[in-house]
């Protein structure tokens, strides 16, 4: 019998297994890119640690291991900001990274009234493009960061709250 995998909130205990996912996830991103100095691959741990107390970090545990991790923040704005959406390079294309992106929204969703989602990845990240276009996420802005990185902004509407029924 396998083990599931289970959606959970991380804590600073999970920062040293989050920092090497996402360490080796964004190799492939690295890759394509040309630029392995991606923020990504240079933040430190001590940033990471202060992350984990500033915004929601969830984590996707199989057993003990950490094989993937998302976070965001509810602005004051009432978008919602996520970023760092990475999964184990051994689980992908198993549905894992759209299980995470919605248990963020949802997280999200908790702290107030949401108005949309917003995200982004790079230009070539075509797996990515495709998963967030899944999840109902449309482009809304290209911006050049680099001579090799651009970036694609994505939102998605928040879902209206259904009405209650007499």
């Amino acid at each position: 019998m396998g083990m599931s995998v289970i959606i959970s909130t991380a804590d600073t205990n999970d920062a040293e297994q989050i920092l090497k996912l996402q360490y080796l996830g964004y190799q492939s991103e690295a890759e394509l890119y040309g630029d392995w100095a991606i923020e990504p691959l240079t933040q430190t741990l001590e940033s990471l640690r202060a992350e984990l107390t500033e915004q929601h970090v969830l984590v996707a545990r199989l057993g003990e291991e950490i094989v993937g991790t998302v976070r965001g923040r509810l602005g004051p704005d009432g978008v919602g900001r996520i970023g760092r959406l990475v999964v184990h390079p051994r689980m992908q294309r198993h549905g894992l990274g759209g299980r995470l992106l919605e248990a963020l929204e949802e997280r999200l969703a908790e702290d107030g009234a949401v108005t949309s989602y917003q995200l982004f990845t790079g230009h070539r990240s075509l797996g990515n493009l495709r998963l967030y276009a899944r999840r109902g996420y449309r482009q809304t802005a290209v911006e050049q960061v680099s001579g090799r990185v651009t970036l694609v902004h994505l939102e998605k509407p928040a879902a209206a709250a259904l009405a209650a029924t007499a």
